[in-house]
């Protein structure tokens, strides 16, 4: 049984959103003063991501029909559905052009999703009964665990905040009979899922059990004492089932188009193996953690994939936690459930082996069995399930605390000291250090002017995420791109462009219908196209301009 649902006034709930933002700000001080030129974490995916999100903003107005038709890969098919699309914020993302506006858009949503993940566990953790202080360290351990600070560039990571949120609307709805909040409840539901599936299928098969749970229960229930949730209720939950079903579905098709056009959209036992980690990275925190980032300095350095394979959810969280799996103020039966399914959890997360004792662990039946599973290739990203469970063990392990202190100041002072440990755990900074904020690159003069379709060389993975947020000025369709996975067409096509200028490779491109190439020469250096300037294009069809850094080739 759970506690009655607390009141939540409108002030509590105007100063959950304010602090929260006003958290968010602080906590990754001062990327709010660089909006428009830097970004959080590195210039690694964040580019990309930025250019995902102006994407969406454009498609949404110029072509919805058409919206996975991104201008990267071209003239691929469905090349936004060869990652997480972020479909969820392409409404906020209709205002601004260009490369300032990208980046701006990019900064102010990742404070926005860890704003947000702050205030649904709070709102989470008030629904369970916890006290307004528990829901408070229950925010800071779920949106500033230690582990979060690696996924800085990861936006459809951090954009998990929709799972507790969604979890408190049905819960409420449903204890109050409230129709209209059900709806509400299932339309996050379908928000989370439209950001992306590496959350969103994980969290579909998570209402799935707990709805077979709730199943199982009420029927092994004696019938005179079975719940009727009446006719009201059970449209609410009938038209917000279909909504998610029809947002997932909608959402699903481009994803499952990509999945039969490219091998490499199914990943492979091995793939997941590589990702796959032992329990020890529970304790292996991230290098940007003053606290505890040089004591895992050692386990980081065999790491494959150090951004995904650091687990540390701080210390204080755990301890937290065992005492909320004792807090008299929720059920036995809640306190078991919390407990078994941060277990749970916490072993998914592990993924699995393909050999030994590792391919026993119960990923592997997710990998098997569930359609869509074998397309996400990190399990480590079940952790976000994990941690949120924890963040809702350590609201009952706070209040188990304040319960034991008799004075009033004396309670604000111990609950204003936990939720400082628990942030001074997950932060990214020190004194006279940052969470980095690096600037991006500015666009080369000219390059907007250039006519698409375009190749620009080189072609590295850094070169190719600059080129797509340069490309969110005007969004000519471009051969390069940028995702966890690269066509096999533009693969080829890459393979033969080593001679470019040459008959082979300017055959290619003409025909594909390449009508622009352009050299970046101040990247030229160790590759094959340094040497352009000695390269003859006579009866290749081709006319050359030099435009500062840039030489242009235009294909006849």
């Amino acid at each position: 049984m759970l506690p009655p649902s607390p009141r939540l006034t409108p002030r509590e709930l105007v100063v959950l959103a304010v602090g929260s933002a006003l958290l968010a700000v602080a906590m990754f001080w001062p990327l709010v003063l660089h909006l428009g030129s830097d970004v959080p974490k590195d210039l690694g995916d964040p580019l990309s991501q930025a250019w995902q999100l102006a994407w969406g903003g454009h498609a949404l107005v110029e072509q919805p029909g058409a919206f996975f038709q991104s201008n990267q890969f071209w003239p691929m098919r469905d090349t936004l559905a060869l990652s997480d699309a972020l479909v969820g914020y392409a409404p906020l993302a209709v205002p601004g052009d260009g490369v300032e506006a990208a980046l701006t858009r990019y900064a102010l949503l990742f404070l926005l999703a860890t704003a947000l993940a702050f205030a649904g566990a709070y709102l989470l953790a008030r629904e369970l009964g916890a006290p307004v202080a528990g829901a408070v360290v229950a925010g800071a351990v779920f949106a500033y665990a230690p582990w979060r600070l690696e996924q800085g560039g990861h936006l459809h990571i951090l954009s998990s905040g929709g799972i507790p949120l969604a979890l408190m609307l049905l819960l409420r709805g449903y204890r109050a009979r409230r129709p209209r909040m059900v709806v509400a409840g299932w339309a996050t539901v379908a928000w989370q899922v439209s950001i992306g599936f590496s959350l969103g299928l994980p969290f579909l098969v998570v209402l799935a059990g707990g709805a077979a749970v709730l199943a199982v229960a009420w029927w092994r229930t004696a019938p005179d004492a079975r719940p009727r949730p009446g006719r009201t209720l059970v449209r609410a939950t009938a038209l917000g089932v279909v909504l998610v079903l029809v947002v997932s579905a909608v959402i699903g098709r481009p994803y499952l188009r990509v999945r039969d056009g490219e091998p490499a959209a199914q990943r492979s036992a091995e793939t997941l193996a590589t990702y796959s980690v032992g329990p020890k990275q529970f304790l292996v925190s991230s290098s940007l953690n003053p606290l505890w980032g040089p004591a895992g300095a050692g386990a980081r350095e065999d790491l494959p994939a150090v951004a995904e394979q650091t687990l540390f959810p701080g210390l204080a969280a755990v301890a937290l936690a065992v005492l909320g799996a004792l807090w008299a103020g929720w059920s036995r039966r809640l306190r078991r459930a919390l407990v078994a399914g941060t277990g749970l959890f916490a072993v998914l997360s592990l993924g699995f082996e393909t050999s030994g004792l590792g391919q026993l662990l119960p990923y592997r039946l997710l990998y098997e069995l569930v359609p869509g599973f074998s397309g996400i290739r990190v399990p480590q990203r079940m952790n976000t399930f994990t941690s949120l469970l924890l963040a809702l063990l350590a609201a009952g392990g706070t209040a188990a605390l304040l319960a034991r202190v008799t004075a009033a100041r004396a309670r604000t002072a111990l609950a204003l000291a936990l939720a400082a440990v628990v942030l001074a755990e997950g932060a990214g900074f020190a004194p006279g250090r940052a969470y980095p904020h690096p600037t991006a690159p500015p666009a080369p003069a000219g390059l907007a002017d250039v006519p698409g379709p375009l190749l620009q060389l080189p072609v590295g993975a850094q070169d190719n995420r600059e080129y797509l947020l340069w490309s969110t000025d005007g969004f000519a369709p471009m051969v390069n791109g940028r995702s966890s996975i690269q066509p096999q067409r533009t693969t080829r096509l890459l393979a033969r462009m080593d001679g470019f200028p040459d008959a082979r490779s300017v055959a290619a491109l003409r025909r594909l219908g390449v009508r622009s190439v352009v050299l970046h020469a101040d990247r030229l250096a160790g590759t094959p196209w340094q040497a352009w300037r000695a390269r003859p294009l006579t009866g290749l069809g081709l006319e050359r301009r030099v435009r500062g850094d840039l030489v242009v080739y235009r294909v006849r």
